[in-house]
């Protein structure tokens, strides 16, 4: 399932018309030649999360975004843009329904050449149907 929801998250984020209007990509992995802001998801963990009649996964995704700016709120828009994305994700995907959603933590740092990394860490509890 962890798999399932990497590639239906990134289905979804890619097919948000005002990220696709200021992101130059939305991938899995971080990409080699893209020119800045592109999001990635930087990693992912599972556990169970299963019942007693059923498959469950609970999936930690780390979405990692990499733009431009010089002050500290560059990237805002573009987060609150990003996390109202994941937000209205939906519940019913081909393998696995989407049981809850949750924000855990977030990271920003700026790095050399006026650029700056955030890295947006969520919680996804999914079932198999």
């Amino acid at each position: 399932m962890e798999l399932a929801l990497r590639s239906s998250l990134i289905d979804w984020l890619k097919s948000d018309p005002v990220l696709s209007a200021q992101l130059n990509a939305v991938v899995e992995e971080a990409p080699g030649r893209t020119a800045l802001p592109w999001l990635a998801i930087g990693a992912s963990a599972c556990a169970d999360w299963s019942v007693k009649d059923r498959v469950g996964r609970e999936v930690r995704v780390a979405l990692e975004l990499h733009c431009r700016g010089d002050s500290p709120g560059a990237a805002a828009a573009l987060i609150s843009a990003i996390e109202a994305r994941v937000a209205a994700f939906p519940a019913v995907q081909a393998e696995y329904r989407l049981v809850s959603t949750a924000f855990l933590r977030a990271r920003a740092e700026q790095r050399a050449a006026n650029t700056r990394a955030v890295l947006i860490e969520y919680r996804f509890r999914l079932m198999a149907y």
